[in-house]
């Protein structure tokens, strides 16, 4: 069911950035210029904070936007079932329950990603016949953006989850991207027959065996094919995803520390930078990841959205979109569809004895 028309409602945990809560409600006024007119956004938080924080944003005091008092905090150095379990009135623990009785379509989050996955699984449990949940990102590629997952959630991943997070992924690539029919790639070692560990091979297998009929497989990729765009979804475990999400963001900041060093290095070079200012900021727009600030939780009965703990207004902005988007186009009810065709042919049910 398309809800273009329906109400929309967001709940936004707006304690646990860790550019506080003014960043958070900032980027959600931002949303709110942009997002249909039938979005709210439930607000959960100290309301001694919030409120006087709404008064700077004037299009958030029209009724669209309100506060929900959520007097703890789920802090980002908590153990995830500590946090949520011993937190139950903290901002994000009420925002969850919000989401899990119907009150909300969507979760945002920035806060601490073990507690927001743990108290998701908890509160919101899978999809049927989705066994785990993946953490979904989008990435940019030599000619255009991809998704990645998964980036954490799962990182003792056996190969029917990876084969669950490739079906997850290519319907979050048809919704975020617009692509028709994405291709899947399986990320590994090397791209020839027999090169990885058992989980690979054994999820290889089982990708061929759905390919076609559910997913658009595309066989083995390596590490430096990430970004050339031989494929739009790169499925791998939660160990191996996390471990590339944070490379690639550490080698990024590194990379733009030097380039900042080197153009300051002289007059000449300071020159130069200034003459090239447009093609920097084109580089930054292609490479801009605030448009996808938020990296959903797929394959939960509800469409949860982690966000950065250092989003800021902009991230958060580009992270609402991703929630919109998700409601709206209902991916949940084709991701049912096509888990069940894949349990049916990786799956099937045994054979019964005579004697039953």
């Amino acid at each position: 069911m398309d809800k273009t028309e329906a109400r929309i409602t967001l709940a936004i945990d707006a304690m646990g950035s860790d550019q506080g809560p003014e960043e958070v409600l900032a980027g959600v006024s931002q949303a709110l210029d942009l997002a249909p007119r039938n979005t709210e956004f439930h607000l959960f938080g100290r309301e001694e904070l919030l409120n006087p924080i709404m008064e700077q944003f004037p299009n958030l005091m029209n009724g669209q936007a309100q506060v929900h008092h959520a007097p703890e905090i789920v802090e980002m150095d908590e153990k995830p079932i500590a946090g949520i379990k011993g937190k139950k009135k903290s901002s994000m623990s009420i925002a969850l329950q919000s989401l899990k009785e119907g009150t909300a379509d969507a979760l945002l989050s920035c806060g601490n990603t073990g507690c927001l996955m743990a108290g998701s699984a908890i509160r919101l449990r899978t999809l049927e016949g989705v066994e785990r949940p993946a953490l979904c990102t989008i990435w940019p590629g030599r000619e255009r953006y991809f998704t990645l997952l998964d980036a954490g959630a799962n990182p003792h991943a056996k190969p029917y989850h990876i084969v669950q997070s490739a079906i997850l992924g290519s319907n979050y690539a048809r919704v975020a991207l617009g692509l028709v029919r994405p291709k899947v790639g399986l990320l590994t070692i090397g791209t020839e027959e027999g090169k990885g560990n058992e989980v690979i091979h054994e999820t290889h297998s089982m990708l061929k065996e759905i390919n076609g009929s559910i997913i658009n497989y595309a066989g083995l990729i390596e590490g430096f094919q990430i970004f050339d765009n031989v494929v739009d979804v790169v499925v791998c475990d939660g160990f191996v995803g996390n471990i590339v999400l944070k490379a690639c963001e550490s080698l990024s900041k590194l990379i733009r520390s030097f380039l900042d060093e080197e153009l300051r290095r002289n007059a000449l070079r300071k020159t130069g930078a200034l003459l090239s200012k447009g093609a920097f900021r084109s580089l930054k727009q292609r490479v801009n990841p605030e448009q996808f600030g938020g990296a959903p939780l797929l394959g939960l009965t509800k469409n949860v959205i982690k966000a950065h703990g250092s989003s800021n207004r902009n991230h958060v902005s580009g992270a609402i979109k991703i929630a919109l988007d998700l409601v709206q186009h209902d991916m949940l009810t084709q991701v049912v569809e096509d888990i069940r065709e894949s349990n049916e042919i990786l799956r099937p049910e045994p054979l019964r004895s005579v004697d039953d």
